[in-house]
Order: structure tokens, then sequence, then C-alpha cells
């Protein structure tokens, strides 16, 4: 089993960090871009424990939520296998945000709740594991940025549109990698290390601005002054970014768990785009001699803004002017380009996955040969002659930038919204169990007032109404009037409700709120220390008219949860038993807004 379980992690490593897929079919001479590799997981059942919270904390019969369960699992099992467009990363967004709803409603931060997740490396396929949503929100969000890589990579790059759409996805790349890096500093997964994202957010953005220069140079290049000025200081760019991505990859402790291959292209293209920088400068020097009627002053400007400093003895007008002056140094940045060609080639031949890239191989040799010719049409003048080419200063029209996830255009529907607004209803709150009032109204009076938007409370309780003699306190939650739902109802909505019936008497009911300092294990748990057990019997009546500081026992019989495999919509039943009967509630149709925005709303009294 271990042998099998080390194949499948070398094959898992070797599709993971290959730079030749997700590569555009449509197109052969183009530098291949690196994509990342999703993430892979085990299958997780939530039905068991979810079902038991519902019934433990929300005092609901889990039966009545099966449904919205499987609709959970079904969401998570499709997520393994995005498409690579943006209907996946939909998806991908969608689970992502019902995660938040799920955290908020059945994870309370005191404890844990025995799902396990596990999650792959995608460098090296070495599995983590972890009772923790965390780890569960956080590898979503590092496959959203790698499906975004792998739509930039197999965008179609010999189009204008295409183009756009690749420099758009690798900005939304770095942007969601970059949220992951500030958002969730202790993931356990060394893919998800800060360290590690930092280098990845780099890399992404290094690409696009690989994109920009392309999409610049695809109408194709005039040999004109103006435009090979623009295009050597755009490759001189693109260059620099290579470079500097290369020096973090080469950083401790990164270096070590990033594939070689990548690290080498990453050197290979920044050796290139620095080659063609100088390839662009010697054109626009000997191509180009100044004649009259020439913007003399445009073209001065350009040259000296080409460089940090003129070489030694040399000034822009000068240079303009002097035609063996400026051969000379064409023929300078020639003998650098070379250089540069060379050195590429030499680093993408000592790699073996990049010696195997055929349109890696014909670009780096195509462009090298073009420069030696270029420099053969001069003669072979003493290399000692030559001045010392300057580095080209980088420059670009089109910076790139992070795009951050924009989760709160994603309109989600949280699946257990029945249980009530999130803002109440939540895991790190407590209530008693559902009390029923049954109260009558004095000519049209109820003896008390309403307040609070969806769930209302009661407000201004007359001591001795009908209902407060009842057991209503004042601060009671209304969740239902008549057997109707009234979670989600406004103040007149309930309202309207209560008095709509008449001298026959209201049954509604009510939670109370209890203190936050009160420990949910005192109750019951689902875990003890982590320990897979759960209590069988729970009390969940509690008697209000009981003022006595008397508390009540139930027995307690040990057991193991039980871990099924069945199919997601395999009716399965709870650990727990309700002792009471359930109310089944009409569905909400109401959409909720994002977990990131859910504010409580001002009270307003009826």
């Amino acid at each position: 089993m271990n042998s099998d379980l080390q194949v499948l992690m070398e094959e898992l490593e070797g599709l993971n960090i290959s730079v030749g897929v997700y590569q555009s079919t449509e197109e052969a001479f183009t530098i291949p871009l690196i994509p990342l590799g999703l993430k892979e997981t085990k299958d997780v059942d939530f039905s068991v424990v979810l079902k038991d919270f519902i019934l433990e904390h929300y005092n609901e019969d889990g039966y009545f939520y099966e449904d919205e369960i499987a609709d959970l699992m079904d969401l998570r099992q499709a997520c393994r296998t995005p498409s690579r467009d943006e209907a996946g990363v939909e998806l991908l967004m969608s689970y992502f945000i019902q995660l938040g709803f799920v955290e908020s409603r059945f994870f309370p931060p005191t404890r844990q709740m025995g799902i396990m997740f596990t999650w792959y490396d995608s460098f090296t396929g070495v599995p983590v594991s972890q009772q923790n949503l965390l780890l569960e929100k956080a590898s979503i969000l590092f496959n959203i940025g790698a499906l975004y890589t792998q739509i930039g990579t197999r965008c179609h790059r010999q189009a204008q549109d295409g183009l756009e759409s690749a420099v758009d996805a690798f900005q939304r790349a770095a942007g969601v990698l970059n949220y992951l890096k500030e958002t969730f500093t202790h993931t356990p997964s060394y893919d998800m290390s800060p360290a590690m994202l930092s280098v990845l957010v780099k890399m992404m953005l290094a690409q696009a601005q690989e994109c920009v220069f392309e999409k610049i140079s695809l109408p194709g290049i005039r040999n004109e002054f103006f435009t090979l000025v623009k295009l050597s200081q755009e490759a001189a760019k693109v260059g620099e970014v290579y470079g500097q991505l290369h020096a973090a990859m080469s950083q401790a402790p990164v270096k070590e768990h990033l594939p070689y291959s990548w690290t080498t292209l990453a050197s290979v293209k920044s050796h290139h785009y620095r080659a063609l920088a100088h390839y662009f400068a010697a054109t626009l020097l000997i191509d180009h001699q100044l004649k009259p009627g020439t913007d003399e002053d445009h073209q001065e400007k350009c040259l000296s803004q080409l460089y940090d400093h003129m070489p030694e003895g040399l000034t822009p007008l000068a240079t303009l002017k002097n035609g063996q002056q400026r051969q000379q140094l064409g023929k300078s940045h020639l003998c650098k380009a070379n250089t540069h060609h060379g050195q590429s080639l030499w680093e993408a031949n000592l790699c073996k996955k990049l010696r195997d890239i055929k349109g890696l191989q014909e670009v780096l040799c195509a462009t090298h040969r073009r420069t030696q010719l270029k420099y053969s049409q001069y003669g072979d003048d003493d290399l000692l002659d030559l001045i010392d080419a300057p580095d080209i200063v980088s420059k670009t029209e089109q910076e790139v930038e992070i795009i951050p996830p924009q989760f709160s255009k994603m309109l989600v529907t949280d699946f257990f919204q029945k249980l009530g607004p999130l803002s109440v209803f939540s895991a790190c709150k407590r209530w008693t169990p559902p009390r029923s009032i049954h109260f009558i109204t004095e000519e049209g009076d109820l003896g008390f007032t309403l307040r609070g938007n969806a769930p209302v409370q009661v407000h201004f309780l007359d001591p001795y109404c009908s209902a407060a003699l009842a057991g209503a306190k004042e601060g009671d939650y209304i969740v239902s009037v008549q057997d109707v739902d009234c979670k989600w109802l406004t103040v007149s909505e309930v309202m309207k409700l209560l008095k709509s019936f008449g001298k026959d008497g209201v049954e509604m009911k009510v939670v109370s709120l209890l203190e936050s300092t009160l420990s949910m294990h005192n109750k019951c748990a689902t875990y003890s220390v982590g320990m897979q057990k759960t209590y069988s019997m729970i009390c969940l009546a509690i008697d209000d008219d009981d003022k006595t500081d008397k508390t009540k026992k139930t027995s307690k019989k040990l057991f193991f949860l039980s871990w099924g495999t069945n199919k997601n919509r395999q009716k399965s039943a709870s650990t727990m038993c309700l002792p009471s009967v359930g109310v089944e509630r009409p569905q909400v149709k109401k959409k909720l807004p994002s977990p990131f925005s859910l504010l409580n709303t001002d009270s307003s009294l009826f």
C-alpha cells in the first residue's frame, strides 16, 4: 500500500509541476507559461455530524435537513473536478462562500466537530489532515487561484482578446493567492505557506507582464525608432520581473520545495527578454540614422530615457548624429544580446523537462539566430573596441496589478437558511429550547410590543398580561406562531399574524438567548477532547416555572459515531434522538448576503 501511495504521489507531482500541461493547443511557436495543479482531497461525510449538531444546538430534527446536507456534499464533490473556465471558478467560489455559512452555523470556536478534512500538497502530493474547516477553505482558495492559472495558460495567445484574457486571468490568480496568504497564515500544507504563496504571486504577475509584452508586439514589430524604444523597454520590464522571480525562487526554504524546471524557466525567460531588449536597442541605433527634418529633440529624449546613464564619453544627441558611434553602441547591444541568448539556451538545455518542450527550444534558437545574423552583417570588430552597452531601463505602458477576488458579487443562497437569520442563529450563540406560549388577546391588545428585524423580539411586556403569565419574557425571540415559522418575518408581518387569530387564543413558540459564558458541553458534546463520542440522551426541556437551583440529570450512553460511505441522498439516522415532535417549516426563498458582510440591523419598535 505504501508503495502504491508513493507511485501515486510521484505521478501527482509530475502532473502538477509539468510546464507542458494546460498549454493552448492552437499555437506552437510560443514560450510556455506555468500553470498550478489543483489540490486533491478525500471524500467527506457531513451528514451525521451536522444532523447531531442541528438537534443538539438548534433543537430541530436533522431529518428535515437531509436534502440541504446532500446539496452541500454534492457541491463539494463537484468542486473536485471543476471545468477549466469561468463556470469552474464560479463553482469553487460558491462553495467557498457556502463554507462561510457552514462555519458560522455548525463550527463553534470552542470545540472540534469531528469532521476530518484531508488535502494533498499540490507540488509533492503529501497529504495533510485536520479537523478544521480552515484547511478546507484555504485549499478551495488555492484551487481557485490554480484554476485561474490554467485558464490563463490555455488562452489563445495569437489573438488580442486571448492575450487580454490571459493577462486578466493571471492577475486574478495573483489576487486569490495573495488573499490566501493574508487571510490564512497558519496553513499546515507547505504549498500554502506565506513564503511559497509570495513566490507564486510574483510568478503570476510576471506571466501577466509577459502577456502584456506579447499583446503589444502581436500586430507586428515595425522597424521604427520610437516603436523599437518602446519594445526595448517593455522587454526589459519582463526580463526584470522574471529576474526578481528567479531570485525569490532561489531563496531557502522555498528553493527546496519548488520544481527545478520552474526555477530554471524563470531564469531562462529573464535572459531571453533581456536579450530582446538589447536586440531592439541595437536595431534602433543601427538601422535609423538621424536625417534632416526628423524630430531631433524627441529622439534625443527617448534615447536618454532608454538608459540610466549614457556610456562614458557619449551624449544622446551626439550619438544620434554620429553614425559610427551609433553603430558601435548598437553592436555592443548585439554582443550583450548574444550573451543573454546563449545563457538562456544553455540553462534550458540543462533541464530535461525544458529540453523536451519543442516550442521553447524553437523560440530560443530562432531569436538567437536573428541576433547573430544582425551582428554578422556589420563585420567582426575587435570586441575590445566595443563600448560596454548599458542596461535598458525597464518601462511598461500597462503595469500589471493584483486583482482581489470579488466574493461580494457572488449571489449564493445559504443551504441552511431554514435555521433562521445567521446573525442570530449561529454556532457561537445558545438558546433555551423552544417554549410554547398560549395566550389570548384582550380587545386586540397583545400585552406586549415587538422589536427587531427577523427574528423579532418580545418588547415592553406587561407583566400581568396573558402572554407573561403563560411564560413569555421580555427579549424572547418569536420563532413560530400557530406552527408558522417566523424566523424570517419582519415586525409588521409577525404582528399581523398574531392579531389574525381571534379570541380562541394564540399559540406561539419563543426561545431565550443564554449567557455566552455558559459552556456548550454542559448540554452535550459530539466531541470530548478529540474523542469521537456523543451522548445519546440529551435533556432538551427546561422547566421555566421551577425557580430553584436543582438540576436535572440524564443518563449517558457513550458510543462511537458511525461514519458511513452511503450516497449523499441516502437517508441516514442521526446518533441523537429528539424527544419532541418536529415541525416542518416552509422553504424560505430569500437570498442571504455573503458571510463576509453580515451585519446586525438596527432594532425597530412596532
